[in-house]
């Protein structure tokens, strides 16, 4: 016999109980001292939420009637430390042997119109303050010691249902808070849960209002965002009710486009398509790349960004986008600094978005063994990412094209491992260090040592280790040319013949890929 609603319920009551107990001696323990002192105590939020759904919450997070004051004073009787970093906002923490806890007075707080700071007010009841949490899963709490469940706005049955629904008015949440807005988005992608259609509603009509919000906020919701399990639902909700051309303008431009690979109607639905990809190819913890990975998952929703501004219609109905890659970088360079990512991150990303066209036109086996260093060197620690996103970037139906491709990548990366077992690939040096530039060339440490260290490099590149003896042979007749060419009237500057730098292998002046810049030179519309 099937079981009806209420019995659901009252599994999910006793299972969460169960999987509290390793925690009870913990709450009863906690919950007797503050009772003791007249105070009422309840595990409240995240820690509740997950003990239903059956996951491990790595938050206890506490709310009480308790002042800050009065919760310092009775932190410090139970625990082994605490701290006060957070009491403005009412907050203090507490440890105690292995268990960190937060304690929180109840709350009231709301946004002013102009501020992007809450105004702190602190309630009187915990149904109130359950009433001012972001959604009704999160708005459960057990009363402490006597771990009674509480649950006035019907969180279990969301919970059961897989909705994301406000205690209140979702206009008034938002309002109190519009960074609930970008949170709703990254529960959908964290839980897998449905957003409520009069919370969505109210999103689209408010989505002005997250400008109000720190940069730095919405970054961190736009983090976890990305993090979780499966952030395309949260993606596209973002894009849908209007928010994203608020915090993140880049995505949404992406629908005006054509995709390249004639799969998808839009370039925003294969920028989806290389995300989930990228994430499927994710490492273990152990492996070269392990998920989930920021850096990889935002350079794959973000790798096509600077199609917008180089569309180019061409004759006979092709489409074109030359050098987007260069454009997307410094797109995304932009906009990270915008949303105060750290620059380690910000310059990672980037630096994958700018390269992740540098395989495009290897198929035809044109590379040498010096744009295939090339290719190593420039990706330097960022290459085993760089492999993930350039096949995460392939989404064609075609699967002969598709079959290609990935064969031509594994031809690659078997090159590069063969390289590598020969020589020292990883860290590309010159055969000739500063001290032997000097010694060799008579010269004092300056400009000059390092103009002589960049083309030993250069060298290095093109041909591989040559050894002391040829290279301080090229370093004598490169220091000779140099001079030379400083002479008035000397014209050995302009004498045919190719340098170290010049257009090779394809055409490419840096010698990193055959095809023309810019990967997908004309498509058809």
């Amino acid at each position: 016999m099937p079981q009806t609603p209420a019995d659901q319920l009252t599994d999910a009551r006793r299972a969460a109980a169960a999987r509290l107990i390793p925690l009870q001696p913990l709450l009863t323990e906690l919950g007797s001292v503050f009772t003791s002192a007249g105070h009422r105590l309840a595990l409240v939020g995240g820690p509740v939420r997950d003990a239903l759904l059956g996951r491990r919450s790595p938050d206890l997070d506490f709310t009480t009637d308790a002042r800050p004051d009065e919760t310092i004073r009775l932190l410090r009787q139970w625990g082994d430390s605490h701290w006060d970093i957070g009491k403005v906002f009412g907050t203090i923490g507490a440890k105690k042997g292995e268990h960190v806890v937060e304690v929180t007075t109840y709350r009231a707080d709301v946004y002013r119109e102009d501020s992007r700071k809450p105004e702190v007010a602190f309630g009187d009841t915990l149904e109130a303050d359950l009433l001012r949490r972001d959604f009704t899963v999160n708005a459960m709490a057990l009363e402490l010691p006597s771990l009674t469940f509480v649950d006035p706005y019907g969180g279990l049955a969301d919970l059961a249902a897989r909705v994301l629904r406000t205690p209140g008015a979702p206009e008034v949440s938002f309002g109190d808070d519009p960074l609930r807005m970008m949170r709703a988005a990254r529960f959908a992608a964290q839980l897998g849960f449905t957003v409520d259609p009069a919370a969505v509603a109210a999103m689209k009509d408010m989505a002005d209002r997250i400008s109000i919000v720190s940069a730095e906020r919405i970054r961190v919701e736009l983090e976890k965002l990305l993090l979780a399990p499966d952030p395309r639902p949260g993606l596209e909700l973002l894009v849908s009710t209007g928010l994203a051309e608020r915090v993140l303008p880049e995505l949404p431009a992406l629908k005006l486009e054509i995709d390249e690979h004639h799969r998808h109607k839009d370039v925003y639905e294969h920028s989806l398509i290389v995300l989930e990809q990228a994430i499927a190819l994710e490492d273990g913890p152990d492996g070269p790349v392990p998920g989930p990975d920021l850096v990889l998952r935002l350079a794959a929703i973000l790798h096509d960004i600077g199609k917008p501004a180089t569309r180019r219609f061409e004759a006979g109905g092709g489409v074109s986008f030359h050098h987007h890659e260069m454009e997307g970088a410094k797109l995304t360079t932009r906009r990270m600094r915008a949303l105060r990512f750290d620059k380690e991150t910000t310059q990672q990303v980037s630096r994958l978005v700018q390269l992740h066209l540098r395989f495009h036109g290897y198929g035809d086996g044109a590379w040498t063994d010096s744009a295939v260093r090339r290719y190593v060197t420039d990706a330097g620690p960022l290459l085993d990412r760089l492999h993930k996103l350039t096949r995460s970037d392939c989404t064609t139906r075609n699967k002969r094209k598709a079959a290609r491709l990935a064969s031509a990548y594994d031809d690659l990366e078997l090159r590069i491992a063969q390289l590598r077992e020969a020589e020292e690939l990883d860290a590309v040096r010159p055969d000739l260090d500063g001290n032997q530039i000097m010694e060799i060339l008579g010269i004092p440490a300056g400009r000059d040592v390092g103009r002589a260290w960049k083309f030993l490099k250069e060298l290095r590149l093109d041909r591989g280790q040559i050894g002391y003896d040829e290279a301080r042979e090229e370093l004598i007749a490169w220091w000779a040319q140099e001079n030379a060419a400083d002479q008035p009237g000397d014209q050995a500057a302009d004498q045919p013949g190719v340098r170290v730098g010049d257009q090779r292998d394809g055409g490419d002046p840096d010698g990193l890929r055959p095809a023309p810049s810019g990967g997908e030179t004309t498509e058809t519309a």
